[in-house]
């Protein structure tokens, strides 16, 4: 009789006996929207081999066992089993701190009145630039091993903070050096109209003259982002400038992203769809027709829970009504010196119980529809064949335990590129 051991395909590692595995399947062509967002594709006592970086085959544990061996196998025996967190929206790169504006928004300061006294964005301005790209490098490294201890994978990293063509690049080619090192994935992202620097007081008209004519076409030419991101809010980047960088962005092969309708209804949601942006991010004071505009140009929605609180206002975006209206929404972060949030266990928690999406909507913005928000849907986002095997395990017998739980302490494994990076708990890497 034939020895069916001797017939089993050798794989690098089997993620074998999990309760439940959260695959996100099915939405790898378009991003989730209206009921699909709860369609988790959830698989019961299941496992998955992973051969090199890729995801091989995905099923029922014994199918699984009975058809490959492994090098390597982890027992998820009552746990969880889903995609890598995928953060679509952070201020990654950036040095010093802000600890000191939270007793200004305490006392009532608001956040356009701190960047209008030199705090704010313009305070992490001044210590950005003063960083050497090896100072940069280095803060950056510790905080994507606090990322990826809570199971994100993969982030989108803007600039931003350096807004001279010098600094701007120095931030985007810190995003290009850890890219390049990993293990965690940055997708790029070229944000230098965050805001107006000092020597641009009273002359935003000149200032993104420059950003158009000069630095645009400089990132571009060097290959240091994906997108081109701009700050579109009343008094900083209103819409005409708005959308010259957008457009000079995309005439440079850098995809639309915009910060819009954040703090006052300017239109940035009919901005993004007039330019075709990928996504429209933060969205609290959105209009209607600007949601309509966005469903009619497949604009993404990503929603960034941590920070109206960290803003302090008493607003959240609308989520419901832009699922209702079937437009796909994703969840990110926010992650900068003004919303220090690198939890995105937490990140999901806040979009539950804040934003009153469900544990599976949640999870879904914060995987495949985040994957779509940053152009990254047909390698990772979900748990299917020929996929990045970027996978987190969950120390939890129910995926809705992930939205319950304010905090962290969940994440047990993760696994990134098919690589080990977390083993209980803590960093293997």
């Amino acid at each position: 009789m034939q020895d069916h051991a001797l017939t089993k395909t050798r794989v690098d590692l089997i993620i074998s006996n999990a309760k439940q595995i959260i695959t996100a399947r099915g939405h790898s062509e378009k991003p989730a929207t209206g009921s699909e967002m709860e369609e988790l594709g959830i698989l019961q006592n299941a496992a998955i081999a992973i051969q090199g970086q890729e995801i091989v085959s995905v099923g029922r544990s014994n199918e699984i066992t009975n058809r490959y061996s492994a090098a390597e196998e982890i027992d998820a025996s009552g746990k969880v089993v889903m995609p890598g967190f995928v953060d679509p929206h952070t201020h990654f790169v950036f040095a010093g701190s802000r600890e000191g504006e939270l007793e200004l928004k305490i006392k009532g300061a608001g956040y356009m009145e701190i960047l209008q006294k030199g705090g704010g964005i313009l305070r992490t301005v001044r210590d950005t630039r003063a960083a050497t790209k090896d100072d940069l490098l280095q803060v950056c490294k510790e905080r994507a091993r606090n990322l990826i201890l809570h199971g994100t994978t993969t982030i989108e990293a803007k600039s931003g903070y350096g807004l001279t063509l010098h600094d701007e690049i120095k931030m985007l080619e810190v995003i290009r050096e850890l890219n390049n090192a990993g293990p965690l994935t940055l997708v790029p992202t070229f944000l230098g109209a965050h805001a107006v620097p000092p020597e641009f007081a009273g002359r935003v008209s000149d200032f993104t003259t420059l950003i158009c004519q000069e630095w645009i076409p400089e990132v571009a030419m060097r290959k240091l982002a994906v997108f081109c991101d701009v700050f579109c809010e009343k008094d900083v980047f209103e819409i005409e400038d708005s959308r010259r960088i957008l457009e000079s962005g995309k005439r440079a092969g850098l995809r639309p992203k915009i910060h819009a309708d954040e703090l006052y209804p300017l239109g940035g949601a009919e901005l993004a769809a007039e330019v075709g942006a990928i996504s429209a991010d933060h969205l609290l004071y959105v209009s209607m027709k600007g949601l309509s505009e966005m469903r009619r140009a497949g604009v993404i929605a990503v929603a960034l829970p941590g920070a109206p609180i960290t803003l302090m206002v008493d607003r959240n975006v609308d989520a419901r009504r832009i699922i209702d209206e079937n437009i796909p929404v994703a969840v990110g972060s926010d992650f900068s010196p003004s919303c220090w949030l690198d939890n995105q266990e937490l990140v999901i928690a806040l979009t539950c119980y804040k934003l009153k999406m469900t544990p599976a909507e949640a999870i879904c913005a914060s995987t495949i529809n985040a994957a779509h928000a940053i152009g990254m849907a047909k390698q990772i986002g979900s748990i299917e064949a020929d996929k990045k095997a970027d996978i987190v395990i969950l120390n939890a017998g129910d995926y809705r335990f992930l939205g319950y739980r304010l905090g962290s302490g969940m994440v047990d494994t993760v696994v990134k590129n098919g690589r080990i990076l977390v083993r209980d708990g803590r960093l293997a890497m």
